[in-house]
C-alpha cells in the first residue's frame, strides 16, 4: 500500500500555491492523497501569522491534527513556522519544521524521516533568504494561481510579513512564461497573478511588471489573467491602461488602503496618502467603468482615534469601490506599532470593524444591482454543490450560481444575469 497524505493550509493565495507545489513533489515519490475518513501516513501544514488570531489557529489546528492522526508525521511550514520555529518545533507529532525558504524541500525531509526517524528543524533567518521559490497551483476550480515573487521591502509598522518571508525577490519572465504556457497544456483557462508584493516584480533582475503582464498575455490558450493585491503607488497609468487594452488581462483590481486618514497612513508608513489612493480608483474607473475593485483595510490600528475612524470611513464611503475586505488590528510582536498611542481596545476594533463590513456590504449590492438583467461571460468553476448549482465569474469579478449542468464546467459561456444572494447573482446560460 502506497504511504498516504494530507495537506492543510492557511492564509493566503501564495500559501496555496506553495501548498500544492509540495503535494504534487509528493505525489511523484509515490504517495497519494488521502481520501475522507482515512488515517494518512504525512500531514503537510502551511501556516499563517498575518495576525495574532491567525498563530493561534495554527496551533490549535497542528494539535488537533496529531490527536485525530496520532500515526501521522506531520510537517509544518510558513510564516508562523518562519517566526517561531521553536514552538512551532515542539508541537506534538511535529517532525519537520521548515522555514519560508525550505518549503519545496519538505518531500526530501520527509524521506529523511521516513528513512531515519530524524526529525529535521531547518529555519533560515529571513535576511538570509536570497533565493525564489517557484509554484503553480490549481485548486478544485480552472483557476490557477502563478507565484512570481516573494518577500517585501516595506516595512510597514503594524506588519511582519518581511521578517516572515524576507526581502524581495521574483522569478524572471522567461521562467514564468514557461509555467504559464504549461497552464495552458493542462487545460487551464485562468491564472491569478500572485505574490506579497507583486508590484516589486523584477527588483533585482531589472525585470518589471509590466513587462510581465506582456508577456503572459501572448501565451496562447490561457483567457483570463487576474491580478492580486498591487500596492497603489506601484499600480501605474502604464499598467492600468494595458489592463484596460488586454483581451486577457480582466477589469479586476485588488488594493491594499488599509485606513482612509492620512494621519493613520502616517502612522502606518505606508507609501501613498489618500489622495494617491483616490486617484488609482478614478484611473482605473476611467478607463474601465466596469472593473470591479477590491479594497484592503484594518480598523483599530494604533493611533487611530475615534476622529480618524469617522475620517477613514467618510473616506471609504466616498470611494467607488466594489467590496472590502476588513480586518481589526492585531498586535504583532517587534512590529514598531506597539509604540505606537493610544491603542484601540479589542471591542473597539471589532465594532469598527463590524461598521466597515456593513459599508461593503453596500457597496457590492450596489455593484451587483447595475448588471440585473445583462449579460456578461462567466467562466464556470466549480464542479455541482451539494444544492445542485454550479458557480462562476463574470470577466468583472461577479460571482454568478447557475444550474448544474456539466457541460459547461470550464467553458466560458455568455450569462444573463439577474437578482442573487448576498455575496453572488443568479445567471442563466445562453442557449
Amino acid at each position: 500500500m502506497p504511504l498516504t497524505y494530507l495537506t492543510h493550509t492557511f492564509g493566503c493565495k501564495l500559501n496555496f500555491s506553495e501548498t500544492a507545489t509540495i503535494a504534487r513533489m509528493l505525489e511523484e515519490r509515490g504517495l497519494q492523497q488521502a481520501r475522507k475518513g482515512d488515517h494518512p501516513d504525512i500531514v503537510v501544514v502551511n501556516t499563517c501569522s498575518v495576525t495574532g488570531e491567525a498563530d493561534k489557529k495554527c496551533r490549535q489546528t497542528i494539535r488537533a491534527i496529531a490527536r485525530r492522526h496520532p500515526h501521522a508525521a506531520i510537517a509544518v511550514t510558513g510564516c508562523y513556522v518562519q517566526l517561531h520555529p521553536e514552538e512551532a518545533s515542539s508541537l506534538p507529532g511535529v517532525v519537520v519544521t521548515a522555514g519560508i525558504d525550505r518549503k519545496l524541500q519538505i518531500a526530501g525531509y520527509l524521506d529523511r524521516w521516513l528513512a531515519e526517524r530524524q526529525p529535521t528543524v531547518d529555519v533560515n533567518k529571513a535576511s538570509l533568504i536570497k533565493d525564489f521559490a517557484p509554484s503553480c497551483s490549481r485548486g478544485d476550480r480552472t483557476r490557477w494561481f502563478l507565484k512570481v515573487q516573494d518577500g517585501c521591502d516595506y516595512w510597514c509598522t503594524y506588519c511582519t510579513i518581511p521578517k516572515a518571508r524576507g526581502r524581495s525577490r521574483s522569478a524572471t519572465i522567461e521562467q514564468l512564461v514557461g509555467q504559464a504556457s504549461q497552464v495552458a497544456a493542462d487545460g487551464g483557462r485562468e491564472i491569478v497573478i500572485t505574490g506579497v508584493n507583486i508590484g516589486d516584480f523584477g527588483k533585482l533582475t531589472g525585470e518589471r511588471f509590466i513587462d510581465l503582464c506582456r508577456a503572459l498575455d501572448t501565451v496562447e490558450g490561457i483567457d483570463r489573467y487576474r491580478i492580486s493585491s498591487i500596492e497603489p503607488d506601484l499600480l501605474t497609468d502604464e499598467i492600468i491602461n494595458f489592463v484596460a487594452s488586454s483581451r486577457r488581462f480582466m477589469p479586476h483590481f485588488h488594493l491594499p488602503l488599509q485606513s482612509g486618514s492620512d494621519h493613520v497612513l502616517q502612522l502606518m508608513r505606508r507609501h501613498y496618502d489618500t489622495s494617491l489612493f483616490a486617484s488609482r480608483i478614478e484611473k482605473i474607473l476611467h478607463t474601465m467603468p466596469d472593473a470591479f475593485i477590491g479594497v484592503d483595510l484594518i480598523t483599530g490600528a494604533m493611533g487611530e482615534t475615534p476622529a480618524h475612524f469617522d475620517e477613514s470611513l467618510r473616506f471609504i464611503e466616498r470611494l467607488p469601490v466594489s467590496r472590502l475586505h476588513v480586518f481589526p488590528y492585531s498586535e504583532r510582536a517587534g512590529t514598531r506599532a506597539l509604540e505606537i498611542r493610544p491603542r484601540v481596545e479589542p471591542s473597539e476594533r471589532h465594532e469598527r470593524c463590524r461598521t466597515m463590513i456593513a459599508v461593503s456590504d453596500r457597496k457590492l449590492a450596489e455593484f451587483q444591482r447595475r448588471y440585473e438583467g445583462t449579460t456578461r461571460k462567466v467562466l464556470v468553476e466549480h464542479s455541482v454543490s451539494a444544492d445542485g448549482h454550479m458557480y462562476g465569474f463574470t470577466d468583472n469579478y461577479i460571482k454568478v450560481e447557475m444550474p448544474a449542468d456539466l457541460g459547461l464546467f470550464n467553458r466560458i459561456v455568455d450569462t444573463r444575469l439577474t437578482a442573487g444572494g448576498k455575496d453572488f447573482m443568479k445567471g442563466i446560460p445562453a442557449k
